[in-house]
């Protein structure tokens, strides 16, 4: 069985791990204030699920996903995650992360950021245009017509058929815009960030994008 170890705990995370265990994975979570913090949320998940620290989930994960503000990335747990897939949810909102120098500048991409804190994970830029609550009630089967479609980023062609089987699974379409250094393309503020949108509809909204 697969497990999803999930760092951080926020409406993402907690979405996310609704969702692995609703589609057979287990799913092992954590924040940053305590596995006990999060007793009561794993209880509704079931048996699938359990609740331990940032260095736990990391080390149980065979799929990582990193759900934490910006600001707090140089905390995710480097040597157990080496070798694995990490989906990177993270946005960068200077009012809650602080001013970065090399994201203001266009220097880099969020996803770039953790992939070179992770040097040896493969980093899959994943689910970080979407409402948390819409994660859960707005995909679709296959061949739906209108089906949502999602955007990903990654330098490995491995991590993008990974992240599109999943998408899949949770209801959405797959569009890949290409390496980590053009993720820019679905950050904030971009015309394809944050709404609804089939696969043709996101296509043009990242060729429209302008860094």
């Amino acid at each position: 069985m697969t497990t999803v170890g999930i760092i951080g705990a926020g409406n993402i995370g907690q979405a996310l791990a609704r969702g692995f265990v609703d589609h057979g994975y287990d799913v092992v979570i954590a924040n940053s204030r305590g596995p006990e913090t999060l007793a009561d949320f794993v209880a509704t998940l079931g048996d699938r699920a359990r609740a331990a620290t940032a260095q736990d989930a990391a080390e149980a994960a065979d799929i990582a996903v990193v759900t934490v503000p910006l600001k707090a990335y140089r905390d995710i747990p480097v040597e157990p995650l080496r070798g694995k897939t990490v989906l990177d949810t993270n946005n960068y909102y200077w009012e809650r992360d602080g001013r970065i120098a090399e994201l203001d500048e266009k220097r880099t991409t969020t996803a770039q950021m953790l992939q070179d804190h992770l040097p040896d994970s493969t980093v899959v830029k994943a689910f970080n245009h979407i409402g948390a609550a819409e994660i859960l009630t707005t995909g679709s089967p296959a061949g739906t017509p209108g089906r949502r479609a999602l955007a990903t980023a990654s330098d490995s062609d491995e991590g993008v058929a990974l992240i599109t089987r999943i998408y899949d699974e949770f209801g959405f379409d797959t569009v890949n815009i290409g390496p980590l250094t053009d993720s820019w393309r679905i950050e904030r503020d971009t015309p394809g960030y944050g709404i609804p949108q089939d696969r043709d509809e996101l296509e043009r909204n990242l060729a429209r994008a302008e860094r």
